[in-house]
């Protein structure tokens, strides 16, 4: 396994990797992006990596030549002298606050590094599978034979990709996933904070750190502290609330958390157009149109639940930055127009009628001059789709998953009291900021009361804060978001996604995938309030920047340490960036045969024992990324279904290859299986009889013993 020289230098490798891709792509930006192009490139150059690196993988091509573009970028930047004390002076707190969180993250990851449990099996698998072997689809290690094309599997391929050009083993690359993730969010959630406040801009960053109000519930009652975090996540019966600070310390590298720092930039690129869209040059337009395009297109392909609801939203924005560039005027009602109603009446009118206009507009433009509709502002609304399917459009021919099975409607709404212990927090700040005009037009409320008695008490509740919202209607991004938050959650208290999760569970992946990208949408907008309402009540401090500067390494510092001052160790082993560090000790045999296995070359099927779920069975394919056979059966079902029948088939061959030693190599064959392992968990799960099978030892370790078809080999 590898020792703390590796381990130091795969840290050094992977951020000298990062930090390539993101100077590479800075100067490029800066005429578009302007003052926050350095932040923006971060996210932006991993994307375009990723992007270049898949192609790459589909064409077979060696992905370390996605590295290549980026290299002339630098090249060309330092030739022209893009680089100087002077550019990079004013970018500091960018680079400080991306290895602060880095760090931490790290630091997380030192302390609890472990693959030994949750989903982390298979999220390595996934990892390890995408490093042996960078070809697009991926090879789906828990099926022999078959490909991730049944799984969004981008994430996996990035953070993969990644660790093949930097040189990590796959057992650190797992914990150095994580704090990119959590740097990359960050800094792209401070850069947001720059859009939306004056002050406080670091108010955002918060949605990462705070827990939920569940969580403070549950130790006010005294819930044991290993509990904690996860009962908060636990409270609405039969689902799953997580929230970042919760997802990041559990540790899964799992889509929904990978794709956490490209919902943040997407989030941040649909408020820069709605703020900066009138000012921008025709490049800067283009630049931020593919920007989006990049980021909306990889959606599908990290999370796909992230792509139901951002798409919707991207349209709702792309509208609004036409209406903002265009009519401006539209948004304010005549001064004499004091209610509501009228307000509305006159909106809906002026807005029918520039639609109207918009919808000429257009037609003229394609029908003359089709290249001028990126320089106009429905340029954002009508490229930007089109552009992040066509970036990926690959994928899509590949893809084979049982997707989502339609939409059903949820009759057993979220109780009031779990539904506040998890939203609690972001409703009280949408209160406070809201109360003069609660105060001022409390019979609003009213608007709310009929999902109240129709039995959806939490909905009627979210509605509150929305209604206002609405009524109060403008172009702010912060109160847009806020919006686009509470209708996220609203949605999840009356509607369902299908999927075969069965009937107890049947919300479960709509809460959870959902209510995760309702908390940065409702922590951006909130902590911006909260911002707002701080500025209005606290007047600046007067420091000099050498205290502030002082000040805010000593918090960095303090922030990078806590981890390992105060760690919260969630299963006992060895303080490591090795995954696997701890079955050296707990399962020797396997950590001989593992390292063994990851010498070998070529296209290898492996069989190996499976029992069900959440087992350290399956582990030789979820360590080393080699396929076997069948690994979790009922996640491969999700993903797969069992049209074919192959659900009880590969199990009862599995068990056959090892009890029936007459069968072993001929069902072997079948799948193309050059390997057989024999470790203790085989023998406690079948009946192993391979004495008479035509098959001969490899590997010989301790209690575990590989064998191959007859052939000469030697025996290590």
């Amino acid at each position: 396994m590898p020792g703390a020289d590796i381990q130091v230098l795969s840290v050094i490798s992977w951020l000298l990797i990062l930090t390539l891709l993101q100077l590479s792509l800075w100067p490029y930006l800066k005429k578009s992006i302007g003052d926050l192009a350095f932040p923006v490139a971060f996210p932006a150059s991993v994307l375009l990596f990723t992007l270049i690196s898949w192609y790459c993988g589909l064409v077979r091509v060696p992905v370390q030549v996605a590295l290549v573009p980026f290299i002339l970028l630098f090249l060309v930047a330092l030739y022209r002298r893009e680089y100087s004390l002077d550019s990079a002076r004013g970018e500091w707190k960018w680079e400080f606050l991306f290895l602060v969180c880095f760090l931490f993250m790290l630091n997380v990851r030192f302390v609890n590094p472990s693959i030994s449990f949750a989903e982390k099996f298979m999220d390595h698998g996934f990892i390890a599978s995408v490093m042996r072997d960078p070809v697009v689809p991926p090879l789906d290690p828990w099926f022999s034979g078959g490909y991730m094309n049944v799984y969004y599997y981008l994430g996996y391929w990035m953070i993969g990709v990644l660790g093949v050009v930097s040189g990590a083993p796959s057992s650190i690359v797992f914990n150095l996933a994580l704090p990119t993730v959590f740097a990359l969010s960050a800094v792209t959630m401070y850069a947001l904070g720059h859009l939306l406040l004056e002050r406080f801009r670091w108010l955002p960053l918060a949605t990462f750190l705070i827990v939920n109000p569940s969580f403070l519930y549950e130790a006010i009652r005294g819930t044991p502290a290993g509990s904690l975090f996860w009962n908060s996540t636990r409270t609405i019966p039969n689902a799953i609330n997580e929230f970042p600070l919760f997802s990041l310390l559990w540790g899964d590298v799992h889509p929904h958390l990978i794709g956490m720092f490209n919902q943040v930039f997407f989030i941040f690129l649909l408020v820069f157009s709605l703020k900066r869209w009138e000012s921008l040059s025709c490049q800067g337009r283009w630049c931020v149109i593919g920007l989006s395009a990049l980021s909306l297109g990889a959606m599908p392909l990290i999370n796909t639940w992230d792509i139901l609801i951002y798409a919707p939203f991207m349209v709702l924005i792309g509208v609004l930055v036409w209406y903002v560039t265009i009519h401006k005027a539209g948004f304010n009602s005549p001064a004499s127009l004091s209610g509501p109603f009228e307000k509305i009446s006159i909106r809906v009118r002026t807005a029918g009628a520039c639609v109207v206009n918009a919808v000429r507009e257009l037609f003229t433009i394609l029908g003359k001059q089709p290249g001028r509709i990126a320089d106009t502002p429905w340029g954002f609304l009508f490229i930007v789709p089109p552009l992040s399917v066509l970036l990926w459009v690959p994928f899509y021919f590949q893809l084979n998953t049982q997707g989502v099975q339609g939409i059903g409607i949820v009759f057993s709404p979220t109780g009031l009291p779990e539904f506040l212990l998890v939203h609690g927090i972001f409703l009280l700040i949408f209160i406070a900021y809201l109360w003069r005009d609660i105060a001022k037009r409390p019979w609003l409320i009213l608007f709310a009361l009929p999902f109240a008695l129709a039995g959806y008490l939490s909905a009627a509740v979210a509605l509150l804060p929305l209604i206002y919202l609405v009524t109060r209607w403008r172009p702010d991004p912060v109160e847009i978001l806020a919006i686009a938050g509470l209708v996220i959650i609203i949605f999840c208290e009356f509607f369902y996604l299908r999927d075969n999760m069965g009937d107890v569970y049947y919300r479960m992946n709509t809460v959870f995938k959902f209510y995760f990208a309702a908390w940065l949408l409702l922590g951006a907008s909130g902590f911006s309030m909260l911002g707002r309402m701080l500025a209005r009540w606290v007047r600046p401090l007067t420091i000099s920047g050498y205290a502030r500067s002082s000040l805010v390494l000593v918090i960095g510092i303090s922030f990078i340490l806590t981890p390992l001052v105060i760690p919260a160790t969630m299963i006992e082993g060895p303080r490591s960036l090795d995954g696997l560090a701890y079955i050296n000790a707990s399962h020797p045999g396997d950590a001989a045969a593992l390292a063994w296995l990851r010498t070998l070359p070529g296209n290898i099927t492996i069989v190996e024992a499976e029992s069900g779920d959440y087992t350290y069975y399956s582990r030789v394919s979820s360590f080393t990324g080699i396929p076997t056979i069948i690994g979790w059966p009922f996640h491969e079902f999700m993903w797969r279904g069992d049209t074919s029948g192959w659900y009880g088939t590969r199990m009862n061959d599995v068990r056959a290859m090892y009890e029936n030693p007459e069968e072993t190599v001929a069902l072997m064959k079948k799948y193309n299986a050059t390997l057989l392992y024999v470790g203790d968990f085989e023998r406690s799960r079948y009946r192993v009889n391979l004495d008479s099978a035509d098959i001969i030892p490899v590997f010989r370790h301790a209690d575990v013993i590989i064998y191959t078809p007859r052939t000469p080999a030697p025996v290590y």
